[in-house]
């Protein structure tokens, strides 16, 4: 059974299906929670109530929709695109994220997103 959760604005909503992985879990736990858009080319983070050490399963590179959880930071991150530092069509986060779930659809989605735009993220359902 898949866990989704929901990320929205007040102008989006999408669903993600986290992975049975114990950062999902710590995540789910924390939820509902809201952050603050920060962007870094086509990534969005924000620092969530979580606090994971050691990082579980830390990713060099992630794909388009992957929802990444920034140890360094305590950040949320999706990853809808090349960040400053990706290349060869490979995208790079700043530094290994714990990859946690991915998003449900089209995640350019969130390119309409701005700094500073308030995001709600909530559970969703178990399927």
């Amino acid at each position: 059974m898949a866990k989704r959760i929901k990320i929205r604005t007040h102008t989006i909503e999408v669903t993600a299906e986290l992975n049975d992985t114990r950062t999902a879990q710590s995540i789910w736990n924390a939820l509902p929670t809201k952050g603050y858009a920060n962007l870094w080319g086509d990534e969005i983070y924000f620092s969530i109530p979580v606090l994971l050490i050691p990082p579980d399963s830390a990713k060099e590179y992630v794909n388009v929709g992957d929802l990444g959880y920034w140890p360094h930071g305590n950040a949320f991150c999706i990853f809808f695109g090349p960040t400053p530092i990706s290349k060869d069509g490979k995208i790079k986060p700043a530094s290994p994220v714990n990859v946690f779930g991915k998003i449900v659809g089209d995640a350019t989605i969130f390119k309409q997103v701005t700094s500073g735009t308030t995001i709600f993220i909530e559970s969703g359902s178990s399927e």
